[in-house]
């Protein structure tokens, strides 16, 4: 099985068997700059992560939501078509926010079940290991929070709106976030200073300042055009207040990067409290994704006690969960899929 995530702004990819997740891999890719090579990307993806010509292929998305975009249901046959095109000899299944898999034809014909269904899978893998617990995903653009209650996901929400109203999708992640979008104002020497909203900087900038981050994990273009590297963040961070670095030392610019830093959990943190405030049952969070650590540290802001799915299912393949686990839902799953009319 080869599990797909197919975003706006980054792909992942996991190859699964017999229950087991092989390889796993995320890569940066903007869409809407280049939709055509979609096709030829995916099928690159495929051979890097060893998948086999005849594997079968689960899918997932969120690339609808692309500006390129004018609908949703746009953007979800352009992705169903981008996915035939590259494996026109294969088993597609894509997946649905109803827990289904559906076959190309019948996929397109449902488009706001299939779109952004990713944090469905994700859920309802975990859950079947992990029955009671709030789910944390945080990315490099969003996070997700989901609660998993008697080995089933009770989300309020399916689509991206009605999650949004819930608090269970947060517009806040670990590499692509504007500071300005976390904090309205920063601490400097003369007290605190509302922050510049000119997209100076980003929440990349913030982590990789703070080491939480390696400069690889930047993904996302910086809004200078200058490398991912610690000594650029900190240029960038003190733009965030109309300066520079001649005028910020390393302490003044570790107290902004503090300030948003410390902000951003506080925000998921605010979000799992609402999630989990029907459920007082569940105790535990199960955190993922490239920006794991802010949901550990928000998790535990709250009182959960935090288990870490890269134990579970590797730091790679944690890190492309939606993958991995649309892959893992599949296998489980293909002889009744099979001998229905839903794929």
């Amino acid at each position: 099985m080869i599990g797909w995530d197919i975003g706006g702004v980054n792909i992942k990819v996991a190859r699964v068997r017999d229950g087991r997740i092989i390889s796993a891999l995320t890569r940066p890719f903007e869409l809407q700059h280049a939709p055509a090579a979609l096709p030829d990307l995916l099928r690159t993806l495929a051979i890097e992560v060893e998948g086999a010509t005849d594997a079968c292929h689960a899918v997932t998305m969120t690339a609808e939501l692309s500006q390129m975009f004018l609908t949703k249901r746009d953007g979800v046959a352009f992705v169903i078509d981008a996915v035939v095109t590259a494996f026109s000899h294969s088993r597609l299944c894509f997946y649905a926010t109803d827990g289904h898999f559906y076959e190309p034809s019948a996929a397109r014909a449902r488009p706001f079940l299939i779109a952004a269904a990713n944090w469905c899978a994700t859920a309802a893998a975990v859950a079947t290991d992990i029955p009671d617990a709030i789910l944390i995903d945080v990315g490099t653009t969003t996070t997700d929070i989901i609660p998993l209650v008697d080995g089933r996901p009770v989300a309020l929400g399916r689509t991206d709106p009605e999650r949004l109203a819930s608090g269970e999708l947060v517009y806040t992640g670990a590499v692509r976030t504007p500071v300005e979008a976390i904090v309205s104002e920063v601490p400097t020497g003369a007290g605190m200073a509302g922050v510049s909203a000119e997209g100076f900087a980003l929440s990349g900038d913030v982590h990789v300042w703070r080491h939480a981050l390696s400069p690889d994990d930047y993904s996302a273009n910086t809004p200078d055009g200058r490398p991912t590297t610690r000594e650029y963040a900190g240029v960038r961070l003190a733009r965030v207040v109309c300066a520079d670095r001649e005028m910020l030392d390393d302490d003044a610019v570790d107290a902004i990067a503090e300030a948003v830093a410390n902000a951003q959990v506080q925000r998921v943190a605010h979000a799992i409290g609402r999630v989990m405030s029907p459920h007082p049952s569940v105790t535990s969070a199960v955190v993922t994704g490239i920006g794991e650590f802010i949901a550990a540290a928000a998790a535990r802001e709250v009182g959960l006690f935090v288990i870490s799915l890269s134990d579970r299912f590797g730091v790679d393949a944690a890190r492309s969960a939606p993958a991995a686990a649309v892959a893992l839902l599949l296998e489980r799953t293909l002889d009744e899929c099979l001998a229905t009319d839903k794929m």
